[in-house]
């Protein structure tokens, strides 16, 4: 016995189905693909949710409610965070330098979650009641920037 005799077992080999090679070929005309039909049609790929012609699950289940296309959405932070970070001064290109928000979107919010030990000087689109109310009780200031300040 040596390494030119060795030999796969039987039936793990399989040549390969040579297809739309002609009539020859034992494989002609209709190229396996059957007669009439969409997947006889090149160019044929199946759609997402294509249940076979039965109406698709997500036609057959009921549409709830809507998206409304003016929803504004801001960057967050609370006075918790802001009660962490270094200085007294914020506006919203430092808070960006300082990766507290990532994107901008339709403006900055400042919402009152936490407390606020240190008086801070703060820019924003909008702010809580509750925000705006500790950030002035310790003696800082929040101003309102931008069209958004309604």
């Amino acid at each position: 016995m040596n390494l030119s005799s060795l030999k796969p077992p039987a039936g793990q080999k399989h040549r390969k189905k040579r297809i739309g090679r002609g009539m020859g070929s034992g494989r002609g005309k209709t190229s396996t693909r059957g007669s009439k039909g969409a997947r006889s049609i090149s160019g044929y790929s199946i759609m997402r949710g294509f249940e076979g012609g039965q109406m698709p699950l997500h036609r057959r289940l009921p549409k709830r409610g809507f998206t409304n296309i003016f929803k504004k959405h801001y960057s967050i932070v609370n006075l918790k965070d802001l009660e962490k970070l270094p200085g007294d001064t914020f506006t919203v290109d430092s808070l960006i330098e300082l990766g507290i928000i990532n994107k901008l979107g339709d403006g900055l919010k400042v919402l009152g979650s936490g407390e606020i030990t240190r008086k801070i000087d703060i820019e924003a689109h909008i702010f809580s009641k509750t925000a705006s109310a500790k950030i002035e009780q310790a003696g800082g200031q929040a101003r309102v920037i931008g069209a958004a300040a309604a």
